[in-house]
């Protein structure tokens, strides 16, 4: 019979969010990946009696394994490839400071600060800082075999293996993921409209969550192919305007949903069916099963459906009409520089440089006066820690010691039982891929399994046994506490700043879309400073209003990311973020009312009143400089009275309920 925890010993909440594991399906072949690249090279090492120079191929290939997370072909050569010279670059300049005393503290302050301040300008770059950091505390911290261009050659060569497995299947499979993708965004929208018109509404807002983090995903691998191909791929070209062809049916869906009618099961059906189409390429006719529609909703889904089912049939498309609801990607040479500009004049990137500098800066020189054995643990510790843009830094830093004990107990038994030589072969086999198999279930997973495959491949360079052991606890927990303390209990960056600030925004965003949303007000596309609302009177361009939409939503999504991070870190953060969760999630309402009112009057309803518009976007604005000014939840005042027949009804109504959200209790 099961027992509960008495009262007193009831695990906190933050705490329980952070070991719980989130579910996952294994990637195989990432798997196969894994074993085959970190395994072969210390095989031709062996083979060739040059076991150290394969240890360092395997280490290379283990940041390889890490980046191995990609769908899309031409994404895994940037995930993989890009990061590989940074980490040459890293270990070039560490080897070249190795053994220099204080030279070497302030070279690897200096290169924190520019790991951490590229870090942010993306996903990519952000690897890529990474691994230009670890490597430079690697070549710092050991001493490397061979010339000094044998290391980098080795490790980035170890790292470019993974990519050649991984590109092998490539001219077999050229186009499928992103194909998959955007059938699984179709997929996603089907869900939706099954949960349409239930109450509560729970079912309804986690199904519009997905289809929010599909359209992005989606967006995010075709893009990324058609900024290389500037539009002339007839393949992307088609792939867009289908992802493009079911915004309107995902449009559609707050309307349905608040009529509280659920849809006849021939619509998710045809949705489903029309899933189909996009993923095998079919481009034959599609018998429509669709019921007569009976109002404005069903109208909107109805004309929706039928659009989105020519689309994706249309054997050929006119690339000059399609617009990517995200903006043209620039140039390459247009964006590098202009996020080069952005790193350097933003204060978030020298906020986050001058955090990771410090704590390696205080790292460094804590091992250069104090004997710490195998002291570059310390600082690849804190490398890994502290990177907000990976989860919070109290949960890493947690995760990080939960997970070096448990790979610690599972290095201890292959140290001290398992012969050097070909059995580190047959091991490397069964421990690397635990690393892509026990990566997406979290930070602390991933360091149990990471942990014994390196000290395997550090015992092959220096033959320590299981005296690494101790040594590597030691350190990972010095640098898990100069992370804590320096890089988080004592840094001047509150929790308002990294997550209130953004919240603001997006709802003074919001404020901008219920104007743009009716015609009152001119729209270009992007943020900018609020107007008065119902200004102009000009028609809003119909591709800048979806250019918006999707903007929101996804600026909406991120938000929610960063609040969910911030639920796992003690109180007063987590409370505070669990206090401020609900207006995140009534802040999409809006849009999705917004939405829907807008699908209403297109099919036939009565438009708003000017005068209707600016009263709620008034509100939002208010709402948002409230959120803005304050860390805690503040009295606000709640005016809005209009037609009861009208189409921003429903909007009043959540508008209302969040200014109540925003109020104390």
């Amino acid at each position: 019979m099961s027992r509960e925890f008495p009262i007193g010993l009831t695990p906190p909440d933050w705490l329980v969010r952070n070991l719980q594991p989130p579910q996952a399906p294994l990637n195989w072949p990432a798997i196969a990946r894994a074993a085959v690249a970190m395994a072969l090279p210390l095989t031709i090492g062996l083979a060739a009696g040059q076991t150290a120079y394969g240890a360092l191929a395997s280490m290379g290939a283990l940041s390889g394994v890490i980046g191995d997370t990609a769908d899309a072909y031409r994404m895994r050569i940037l995930n993989i490839a890009i990061p590989q010279l940074f980490g040459a670059i890293g270990v070039t300049l560490g080897s070249a400071v190795y053994g220099h005393g204080w030279y070497a503290v302030a070279a690897l302050t200096g290169i924190a600060l520019v790991s951490g301040m590229i870090s942010t300008i993306g996903a990519v770059a952000s690897v890529s800082g990474l691994l230009l950091l670890l490597n430079s505390v690697i070549g710092a911290g050991l001493p490397l075999p061979g010339a000094w261009w044998l290391a980098p050659v080795l490790m980035s060569g170890g790292g470019l293996l993974v990519l050649l497995l991984a590109l092998l299947a490539w001219p077999l499979r050229s186009g499928i993921p992103e194909r998959s993708a955007v059938a699984n965004t179709y997929r996603t929208v089907a869900d939706l409209l099954a949960t349409c018109g239930d109450d509560p509404t729970a079912g309804y807002d986690a199904a519009r969550q997905s289809v929010t983090q599909s359209l992005n995903q989606s967006y995010d691998l075709v893009l990324a192919r058609r900024a290389r191909h500037h539009g002339r791929s007839p393949e992307l070209t088609r792939l867009l305007a289908q992802l493009n062809a079911i915004t309107p049916v995902v449009e559609a869906a707050p309307a349905v949903h608040q009529s509280g009618h659920p849809l006849p099961p021939q619509i998710r059906e045809t949705v489903r069916h029309l899933a189909q189409a996009v993923e095998t390429g079919y481009t034959g006719p599609i018998g429509l099963d669709l019921p007569t529609p009976t109002g404005e909703t069903t109208r909107a889904i109805d004309h929706a459906l039928r659009h989105a089912a020519e689309v994706v049939t249309a054997p050929d498309v006119d690339p000059r009409g399609i617009d990517d609801r995200l903006g043209r990607p620039a140039a390459l040479r247009i964006r590098a520089a202009r996020a080069a500009r952005n790193v350097l004049l933003s204060s978030g990137s020298w906020r986050y440089g001058l955090r990771l500098a410090v704590c390696i800066g205080l790292a460094q020189v804590l091992v250069s006066s104090v004997p710490v054995p195998r002291s570059y643990w310390v600082a690849l510790t804190i490398t890994f820690v502290l990177k907000p843009d990976f989860g919070s830094v109290f949960s890493r830093a947690l995760l990080r010691a939960l997970g070096t004990v448990a790979g610690l107990v599972i290095a201890a038994a292959v140290l001290s039982a398992v012969p050097r030589g070909w059995w580190d072969v047959l091991v490397l086999l069964l421990l690397a891929p635990l690393i892509p198999a026990l990566t997406p279930r979290g930070y602390g997973y991933q360091t149990m399994a990471i942990t014994p495959v390196i000290l395997l491949l550090s015992d092959v360079l220096n033959h320590q046994g299981t005296a690494l052991l101790l040594p590597r606890l030691v350190d990972s927990l010095i640098g898990c506490g100069i992370a804590l303390v320096a890089g988080y209990l004592l840094w001047p960056e509150s929790w308002h700043t990294r997550v209130g600030d953004r919240l603001a925004e997006a709802v003074a965003d919001t404020a901008r879309y219920v104007d743009s949303a009716f015609g009152t007000s001119g729209v270009s596309g992007t943020s900018g400073a609020s107007g008065a609302s119902g200004a102009s009177g000009a028609e809003v361009d119909p591709a800048a209003r979806a250019r918006m939409r999707r903007r929101l939503y996804r600026d909406l999504s991120v938000i929610r990311t960063e609040f969910q991070r911030a639920l796992t870190e003690p109180p007063p953060t987590g409370r505070r973020a669990a206090g401020w969760l609900p207006l995140v999630v009534a802040v999409e309402r809006i849009v999705d009312a917004t939405t829907a009112a807008r699908v209403r009057v297109k099919h036939g309803a009565p438009p708003p009143s000017p005068a209707e518009v600016a009263q709620v976007a008034l509100q939002l604005r208010e709402l948002s400089q409230g959120v803005r000014e304050s860390e805690v939840l503040v009295e606000v005042r709640t005016d809005l009275t209009g037609p009861a027949d009208s189409v921003l009804e429903p909007l009043r109504q959540e508008v209302a309920a969040a200014r109540a959200i925003a109020s104390p209790h």
